[in-house]
């Protein structure tokens, strides 16, 4: 459920393995998919299937065995909605949105049984209705909220691991989310801030230096939270940055440069929400979810 960067990159390569895959799309997007196919413009090797499935409506499709659902955040409430045709008795709904309250949202649409968890690193856009740019990373984490190895579970492991990409099946998956957050909170905002892909920002002591500041308010926030990410998220930080490619840009900035909506609630903003609730401070976070406050609605903003 959505095809845009992270949904029709991982769905492209599952459906390439063999994979039974439908894409939930709308728009010019999905007119491409439905025409001309899907095409993976990616480090790992180009990909053009020119044939997929692709629909609007979850009740043509109807109950499947794991939903990935890769909407953007700020339609994440409004996607959800449309989650319940597409139930069955032991269908898993994976969000692997950015920030952590996709579980959360999806829980509340079709009941914590049917909710399992996820998160990914990949930087991967739409450029153009039916081509997917796919830059660096493609990994894919998830697992069931308790801990659990449950066989729906494994079958999809089962099915990523021919895909071509990484995929781990964890027993912390709360801990892997908020990991996530901690080094997704901070690329997002800082780039999006300084309007400058990783590698200025890197190259910059200061600018990396704020960057790892704010990782630390946001590391400090979980453990408030009882989240016990490990202490060595902060110096990973440290090393991930510093090894990606100079190029790289978070979606936060890419949807600021076209003048699209941005999940800054999510990200920054959901740092500093849930850190007043958990009464941690978090200054960095608020200055950049102040300074990128009048771009949040994109071009209508």
């Amino acid at each position: 459920m959505g095809a845009g960067g992270v949904g029709g990159y991982f769905g492209g390569r599952l459906a390439a393995a063999g994979a039974d895959v439908t894409f939930l799309a709308r728009g010019a997007h999905l007119e491409a998919l439905r025409s001309r196919g899907l095409t993976l413009h990616s480090f790992r090797g180009d990909l053009h299937l020119p044939r997929v499935n692709a629909s609007d409506d979850p009740r043509a499709i109807g109950p499947v065995d794991i939903v990935l659902f890769t909407v953007k955040l700020y339609d994440a409430e409004a996607a959800a909605t449309r989650l319940p045709p597409l139930i069955g008795p032991n269908t898993a709904v994976i969000p692997l949105q950015n920030g952590v309250d996709g579980v959360d949202i999806v829980s509340r649409a079709v009941g914590r049984a049917h909710a399992a968890g996820g998160t990914v690193y990949v930087a991967a856009v739409i450029a153009e209705p039916g081509v997917i740019r796919h830059s660096a990373l493609d990994h894919v984490i998830f697992g069931e909220l308790d801990g659990a190895q449950s066989s729906r579970l494994q079958r999809l492991l089962d099915a990523c691991t021919p895909a071509g990409f990484q995929v781990t099946l964890t027993d912390n998956i709360q801990v892997d989310i908020w990991t996530k957050f901690v080094r997704l909170s901070v690329f997002s905002g800082m780039t999006a801030v300084t309007r400058c892909p990783i590698g200025r920002v890197v190259a910059d002591p200061d600018l990396f230096e704020m960057l790892k500041s704010a990782a630390r308010e946001t590391m400090a926030v979980a453990r408030a939270k009882g989240v016990a990410v490990p202490d060595h998220v902060i110096d990973d930080v440290d090393r991930a940055y510093r090894a990606l490619p100079p190029h790289m840009k978070s979606s936060m900035l890419e949807d600021l440069e076209r003048g699209r909506r941005l999940e800054l609630p999510w990200l920054s903003g959901a740092v500093v929400r849930i850190g007043r609730e958990v009464g941690v401070p978090t200054p960095t976070h608020q200055f950049i979810e102040t300074v990128l406050k009048p771009h949040v609605n994109g071009s209508l903003g």
